[in-house]
This record gives structure tokens, C-alpha cells and sequence, in this order.
């Protein structure tokens, strides 16, 4: 499957996996991770170290340059993604929280670094994550684009400015096909209005309002969610206060965004120590 966000370069061949830093992209054969592919084959001093997906896809043994929609490079989807993070210097994992955490495992003992763009991680994913991090540089970012990271930024500094008499709500749309809600990228904008706040998000969030809700409670931080067509992803944060309101948002209209980020993202984790990072420390915010 192509995605007409980043239509395939049929001049592009296998002669850009020599030399370079060595990338490994979990999860291959999906919509992102094809477009990873051809990220990666498009940054300069970067090489493919190859792919892998899950076990009984129709993907696994087919070559990951055809599959991008590219030439042929000589690669084959794997199943088996210890020999990748053997291989690779980075690996990089928009998959499921399941499969993430065994990722992480498997960095932290290859001592390879990880990018993730995984969303909806659990608990006890996000600790597993945690504890490989102890070995090896992870970024884990529930959206890897410059504009969203920035948008995060600014929700905690208006936040911090304008205290509890403003009223915080979070508004996110994605494609019919999505199946975590709310988007990680929300939640993470919560996060940062609780940060800017300061209390926790977990203390102060209302997922979901229905039928005889009474007045809304103080200091609450709530999130609506709009499922539906092929968005991409909207978000909008709203300061609701006596009077007036202020609106931070964000739309993405390209998924390249996140390969660009993740991308950014990998080419800086290569040279970190161990440890758990976010997008915001690679951008230096």
C-alpha cells in the first residue's frame, strides 16, 4: 500500500544502503513504516539496515523496497527482529504497545537506540520502555512532529501564565481507522497543560462526558474526541476563561511529518548516552 503523502521515487536504488548510519524500521509494512523506509533511503548519511514485521503477514519475505513502492533493494522482510537490532544502530518502532515493549527488551540488550512512535502504551509498556531505557537512548514521543512539539511547549507556558481560572479543554480528530483514544499526541498535550499547572494529569482529566454530567468541576482537564474520514490529525487546546477564550492547535495534512521527526529523532539518539528522552530534547526545547 502506498501513501500518497509521499509519492515513491522510482530513481531511488538500493546504492543509498552504503555506508551510513544503519536504521532498522520495525513494523515495515504498514503506512508508516513504508513511508519510513523511504525516509530513510532519502537522508543523506543513512543506510537501511532492513525491516521486519509481524508474525503471518503477507509482507514477510517480500522485498521492503518493492513494498515502498520503490526498486527492488535487496532486502526482505523479516519476522524475527533480534538479528535487526543486532544489525542496526537505531531502530525505529511505530507499532503496537505490545510489540514496542518487546522492542525496548531488545534494545537494551542489543544496546541499540530506539525511536519510538508508538501510541496508547499502557502501564506497564511505559515501564518496560523505562527500564531499557537504563541501557540504551530511547526517544519516545507520541508525536514526532516540529509543530506539535512546539504546540506542547506553548500549552505549558499559557497554562503556567494563566492558572486555574481558565478552563482547559482538549479537542482531537483522527481517521476512522485509529484505534487508541484519546490520541497520544493529546494526552501528551494534557500532560503538558498538568505540567504547567503543576499537577498531574491523571488527577484532573475527564475522558468523557455523557448525559447528566452536573457543572463542570474546577480545575479539570478535558478531552473530546471526532473519529472519522482520512484525517490526518487535528488538535486543538482551549483556554476557556470569563469573557474570553484562547485556541493552540495543530493540523497535520502530510504523515511525513512524523517520518521527519523520527528520522531527526534517530540521526540524534545515535550519539546520546542511555536514557529515556522525548521529542523536545532533541529539538532542544
Amino acid at each position: 500500500m502506498k501513501d500518497s503523502g509521499a509519492p515513491p521515487d522510482p530513481g531511488r536504488r538500493a546504492s543509498n544502503r552504503e555506508g551510513g548510519m544503519k536504521v532498522g524500521i520495525v513494523g515495515c509494512s504498514g503506512r508508516m513504516g513504508q513511508m519510513l523506509v523511504r525516509e530513510v533511503l532519502a537522508t543523506p548519511g543513512c543506510t537501511l539496515a532492513g525491516g521486519t514485521d509481524r508474525a503471518g503477514s503477507p509482507a514477510l519475505g517480500r522485498d521492503i523496497g518493492t513494498l515502498a513502492g520503490l526498486e527492488p533493494l535487496g532486502l526482505v522482510v523479516a519476522e524475527d527482529p533480534v538479528p535487526l537490532f543486532a544489525e542496526a544502530e537505531v531502530v525505529i518502532d511505530f507499532t503496537t504497545p505490545e510489540a514496542t515493549a518487546r522492542h525496548a527488551a531488545l534494545a537494551a540488550q542489543a544496546t541499540t537506540a530506539l525511536v519510538i512512535g508508538t501510541t496508547g502504551l499502557g502501564r506497564a509498556e511505559l515501564e518496560a520502555v523505562s527500564l531499557a531505557a537504563q541501557h540504551t537512548a530511547i526517544v519516545h514521543s507520541a508525536n514526532m512532529s516540529l509543530g506539535v512539539n512546539l504546540v506542547q511547549a506553548l500549552v505549558e507556558q499559557v497554562a503556567r501564565t494563566l492558572g486555574p481560572d481558565f478552563d482547559i479543554e482538549i479537542l482531537e480528530m483522527h481517521h476512522r481507522h485509529k484505534v487508541d483514544a484519546p490520541s497520544g499526541t493529546a494526552l501528551a498535550l494534557g500532560k503538558a497543560a498538568a505540567a504547567g499547572r503543576g499537577v498531574d494529569l491523571d488527577a484532573v482529566a475527564r475522558r468523557a462526558r455523557d448525559g447528566h454530567t452536573g457543572p463542570r468541576v474546577p480545575g479539570e482537564i478535558g478531552f473530546a474526541v471526532l473519529r472519522g474520514g482520512d484525517v490526518v490529525g487535528d488538535h486543538v487546546v482551549t483556554f476557556a476563561g470569563e469573557g474570553e477564550r484562547i485556541e493552540i492547535g495543530h493540523r497535520a495534512s502530510n504523515r511525513r511529518i512524523y517520518s521527519l521527526g523520527a528520522m531527526r529523532a534517530a540521526l540524534w539518539a545515535r550519539t546520546q548516552p542511555p536514557g529515556l528522552y522525548g521529542m523536545r530534547d532533541v529539538l532542544g526545547l
